[in-house]
């Protein structure tokens, strides 16, 4: 019986192994580009990308598929909360002061690989206010409660509410204006 656990362990160990190794080497680039984005100094930037890679293996089970855009969602949020953590601290800002300051301009469409539908989404939820996106984000990309949100955010249960149906209102409507709804139904 030892002989088949280790096995298993082995095995299991393996798949995660693999799984982080296709991560560092699918999302490295990317993720310096969105360290350096958001502190303007290459070596801080590489500071917060070793570091969110420790993050991202400590939180490894909670991807299922490497190659999926929840995945790519996860390193990147990880990568920014690091990165903006950092600067902070560097910087001795406030996260009100920075928030206003900041303009986000990652395009996670064009690193994606996966359906139509998928990158239209991806694109139009890139495009919403960071209010309504990190909402979103942590609504569907992490599977978080209302509750666990509005901790997350410093904010009521109720404005989660509220800035998630403006989100997928927004969401909705501009992939409507591509021609993305499915029968009479929206997308979202």
């Amino acid at each position: 019986m030892n002989i088949i656990l280790a096995a298993t362990l082995f095995l299991l160990i393996e798949d995660e192994r693999e799984k982080f190794e296709y991560l560092y080497a699918r999302y490295k680039n990317l993720l310096l580009h969105k360290a350096y984005e958001i502190l303007r100094d290459p070596m801080l930037a590489e500071d917060a990308v070793s570091e969110s890679f420790i993050r991202i293996f400590k939180n490894l089970h909670k991807i299922s598929d490497p190659e999926s855009g929840r995945a790519a969602a996860f390193v990147v949020t990880v990568t920014k909360n690091v990165a903006l953590s950092l600067f902070r601290k560097e910087k001795g800002q406030s996260a009100e002061e920075f928030d206003d300051t900041l303009q986000d301009q990652f395009d996670l469409e064009s690193y994606i690989d996966s359906q139509v539908g998928a990158e239209a989404i991806i694109r139009v939820v890139d495009q919403l206010g960071e209010d309504l996106k990190s909402v979103f984000l942590l609504k569907y990309a992490y599977d978080m409660t209302h509750r666990e949100i509005g901790k997350a955010l410093h904010i009521s249960e109720n404005n989660v509410t509220v800035r998630l149906h403006r989100a997928k209102k927004r969401i909705a409507s501009a992939l409507a204006k591509e021609g993305l709804t499915y029968g009479r139904e929206q997308v979202i």
